[in-house]
């Protein structure tokens, strides 16, 4: 199945350059190019894009606010965000995948990095990265003024071993290295992250990372 991928970043140099990359790949294809973070907003309703390539910082609205809209509105269900930012370090990722990003990347990752994200995120994974998001979450949880409010329920209604998916969710690993961790199968692992996604109302396995560090199920800094 051929992946419809929308690209929004205010700089043309960096659209142009992703799109012939994304265009060269057998199984993708570029639907639509945004400028703004409105016009991400509008192309992702009208392209029926499966997956748009964010950049955080654009003009008139930027990616967090543009992702925030695209996973509020019921009728784009299904279409994932990757969100693009200069450095690892930057603060606003944890926003956008509060915000409902499925990942971040940072720009300067080599071309077949990016299609494999891309292929990642489509397939309804998660792209992140444990040291840097660790970090980030920690940084983010210890700043003033920043209200951190828990999924509904919260971990407490989960059943220990829930509670042990969870926080191995937190830690970056996948179904097969969470299966070999506790002497589950692959598919018992799967299940327990989609019940698990399902009981505390969220997105998906990026905002499972941000409920376990904001509920102190994962300490940060121990990952």
């Amino acid at each position: 199945m051929t992946i419809r991928v929308l690209l929004a970043d205010d700089q043309n140099l960096v659209r142009a350059s992703f799109a012939m990359l994304v265009s060269s790949a057998g199984d993708m294809e570029v639907v639509a190019e945004a400028g703004t973070g409105r016009e991400a907003v509008a192309l992702a309703r009208s392209a029926r894009a499966d997956l748009v390539v964010m950049d955080i910082r654009m003009p008139d609205l930027d990616g967090i606010e543009a992702t925030r809209l695209i996973a509020a509105d019921e009728d784009l269900a299904g279409v994932k965000v990757l969100v693009l930012t200069t450095y690892e370090t930057d603060e606003h990722i944890v926003e956008a995948l509060r915000a409902g990003a499925s990942g971040f990347l940072v720009k300067d990752i080599r071309p077949a990095e990016l299609l494999d994200a891309i292929r990642t995120v489509a397939a309804g994974e998660s792209l992140l990265s444990p040291g840097p998001t660790s970090r980030l979450i920690a940084r983010f949880l210890r700043a003033p003024n920043i209200a951190t409010t828990s999924a509904v329920g919260g971990p407490s209604g989960l059943s220990e071993r829930e509670r042990q998916v969870l926080a191995l969710v937190a830690r970056g690993l996948n179904n097969f290295e969470i299966a070999a961790a506790l002497g589950l199968s692959p598919l018992t692992a799967k299940t327990h992250v989609s019940r698990i996604i399902g009981k505390l109302g969220v997105r998906d396995r990026a905002q499972l990372v941000i409920v376990a560090y904001e509920s102190g199920l994962v300490i940060p800094g121990t990952v």
